[in-house]
């Protein structure tokens, strides 16, 4: 017959997941703790010389400790025995030798099983933690969809709510993460980007983001099937979260246009990215192996007259028409940033008159 304890840790495995291993392993700690309890015995005492035994499947337990015979009386019960006690176990004892002493484990008092009480909740606890620690690092930089639950007025931070595979799990999406000019509300359903997961004290901490490249980045290879396949490659992707996001793109299928395949018929496929992003602007580029080629895309959509490499590799001067100067640098300057951004090169932009 399978006791109470099989039965509870059986159901505890169907509905959390918990291995009921796991928490027979927690159960004799908690055993051993509450013998250590008992005895009041310090540091690593009575738990390296305490073995317990759980039957997997009746619930049957038992425990011994291994205790070194003494003279007189033991200054520590815990791992002593006096040679009275243990020559009543069997006469053949003398001081020095090794006893196996069975041990009653109702005996051990209230205080003791609280200890062990506790222990037990801590392990269901561990488990479910290293559960969701476990999902959510194997979902690191990929896409979700939330629920917003709660919204700190204060500091801004927004509490949502992500479905794990068994249990939802709640997380912070800070102020820092969130689109500037976005209002969230209770209730409402956001995709959110998993940039990382942490290991903390209190248990793993998932840091999801809207403001990530890597949510754009995503959301093209939901939308675009290209994408999704590898036809159509995203090379680097430079983002200024709820203003203007510039992609760069290339094909490895001559016969298929990046920029087209991105933009999907009647603009629908970078509609639907841009709509999910509230309205954010998206500049999709076609990447080029040859940095002055890029640089001159990655500044559109503004004209390009000349891009002169520097000697460093690492920058470059560009010539524009006079006309195009403001347009080529981008309101305060936004459209060469993210452009330098893109392309991993600082970008000099001078007008055509100043060359």
């Amino acid at each position: 017959m399978k006791s109470e304890m099989i039965k509870a840790l059986e159901d505890l495995e169907k509905e959390k997941g918990i291995r009921k291993d796991f928490m027979l392993e927690r159960i004799a700690q908690a055993l051993a703790a509450a013998y250590k309890a008992r005895y009041k015995a310090p540091g690593s005492l009575a738990l390296d010389n305490l073995f317990v035994d759980i039957d997997g499947e009746t619930g049957d337990i038992s425990m011994h400790a291994v205790k070194t015979v003494v003279e007189g009386e033991p200054e520590t019960p815990a791992t002593e025995i006096s040679l009275a006690e243990a020559q009543n176990i069997s006469p053949d004892y003398s001081v020095g030798d090794q006893v196996r002493q069975e041990i009653e484990v109702g005996d051990f008092g209230r205080i003791a099983t609280q200890t062990a009480k506790q222990v037990i909740i801590q392990g269901i606890r561990e488990a479910e933690r290293g559960m969701v620690a476990e999902e959510f690092a194997s979902r690191e930089h990929e896409i979700l969809t939330a629920t917003v639950t709660k919204i700190d007025t204060r500091y801004g931070n927004a509490i949502v709510e992500i479905a794990g595979r068994r249990d939802p799990t709640e997380t912070v999406l800070s102020a820092q993460e969130q689109v500037k000019g976005e209002r969230l509300v209770e209730g409402m359903k956001i995709k959110v980007y998993v940039a990382e997961v942490k290991s903390v004290g209190r248990g793993p901490q998932v840091i999801v983001s809207r403001t990530h490249p890597g949510l754009v980045k995503r959301l093209f290879e939901l939308e675009v099937p290209e994408i999704h396949d590898g036809t159509v490659v995203i090379n680097s992707i430079a983002r200024e979260a709820g203003s203007r996001t510039k992609i760069a793109v290339y094909s490895t299928d001559e016969n298929v246009d990046p920029i087209g395949a991105c933009v999907g018929p009647k603009g629908g496929r970078v509609s639907a990215i841009v709509d999910e992003l509230r309205g954010e602007k998206i500049d999709i580029i076609k990447y080029s192996d040859d940095p002055a080629a890029y640089v001159a895309e990655a500044l559109s959509p503004s004209e390009v007259i000349s891009v002169t490499m520097g000697e460093d590799g690492k920058s470059c001067t560009v010539i524009v028409p006079d006309d195009q100067l403001s347009l080529a640098i981008g309101k305060e300057g936004q459209n060469a940033r993210l452009a330098a951004k893109l392309t991993g090169l600082k970008i000099d932009i001078r007008p055509a008159s100043q060359a």
